[in-house]
């Protein structure tokens, strides 16, 4: 008699899918990266994942510019400028502008595992620079009024003397400097200065226009590229880049006035001898000219 068969499908294996990848994995101990899957399967470009899961797997303080990371990558910088400002905007990546303590402005770069909002953690704030030692000076001793005997009730206390030498007073300044000062405002709204510091600014204002530098030069370079956020009064700032900055080279003095010179007649084919002269229009030449002339005095005698 015939063996019975039967139509049912044989059962697969439990745990092994039917199609699709099959995951192969090892546990890994060391040189490993771990991120998100919000992350790894982001739609979009697959650059921008790459670049994201490269980011991620370097160590603090590598360089992360688009020069660096097409040096690693073979995509161009199209690409990778796009990759990063998807990442941007995304919230996984940050730039910030930020001063360092020697007073330059760098940019740095944070990477978040998750976007920035979503994770407990934000950025580290920088390093705040250390205070710098200041040499030490002798005291200079002062012949200074006596104090009075006694004090009226009601009068107003000495306001203290600030160290370093004392703001000249406004009126004394350059007041086209003064000006220059004043009007920054109105490119940058947070750069408003008291009296005492536009005092203190203004010599060194008075000192580019008298090098020939403009006022619309000067507001151009104390409020370009400002950082977003001012760790000190905006006066500091200004008074960094006006110390800071060289004086443009004063232009040459003029030449002296040149001496016109004759014009040079061009040269001429003499219409008798055929010999080349100079004149401003055809002719004779002088010999020639002489001739006739002479011919000319024979005929009439």
């Amino acid at each position: 008699m015939d063996d019975s068969q039967s139509n049912a499908r044989l059962r697969a294996d439990a745990g092994v899918p039917t199609s699709g990848v099959i995951h192969v994995r090892t546990r890994l101990t060391a040189d490993f990266t771990v991120i998100s899957n919000a992350l790894a399967q982001r739609r979009g470009s697959a650059v921008t994942i790459g670049v994201a899961a490269y980011i991620a797997s370097l160590p603090d303080g590598s360089p992360v510019t688009i020069t660096a990371l097409c040096e690693h990558f073979s995509e161009g910088e199209i690409l990778i400028s796009r990759a990063l400002r998807e990442l941007e905007s995304a919230g996984y990546l940050e730039r910030r502008r930020e001063r360092t303590p020697t007073g330059q402005v760098r940019t740095r770069t944070y990477f978040y595992d998750v976007p920035r909002g979503v994770g407990p953690d934000d950025p580290p704030e920088p390093p705040k620079p250390r205070p710098r030692k200041r040499p030490t000076v002798p005291e200079i001793r002062r012949e200074t009024a006596p104090a009075p005997a006694f004090e009226e009730p009601g009068s107003p206390a000495p306001a203290p003397e600030e160290p370093g030498s004392p703001a000249p007073a406004l009126a004394d300044t350059d007041p086209e400097a003064v000006a220059v000062l004043t009007a920054l405002r109105r490119v940058d709204p947070r750069l408003v200065l008291s009296a005492q510091e536009a005092a203190r600014l203004a010599p060194a204002v008075a000192e580019w226009l008298g090098a020939g530098v403009g006022p619309r030069e000067i507001t151009e370079l104390l409020t370009v590229r400002l950082p977003d956020r001012f760790r000190a009064r905006p006066a500091s700032v200004l008074a960094f880049r006006l110390r800071e900055t060289p004086l443009p080279v004063p232009p040459p003095p003029p030449l002296p006035p040149s001496v016109e010179r004759p014009a040079v007649l061009p040269f001429q084919t003499c219409d008798g001898c055929e010999r080349a002269f100079r004149a401003p229009e055809p002719g004779h030449c002088r010999s020639c000219r002489d001739r006739l002339a002479g011919e000319r005095l024979r005929a009439a005698g």
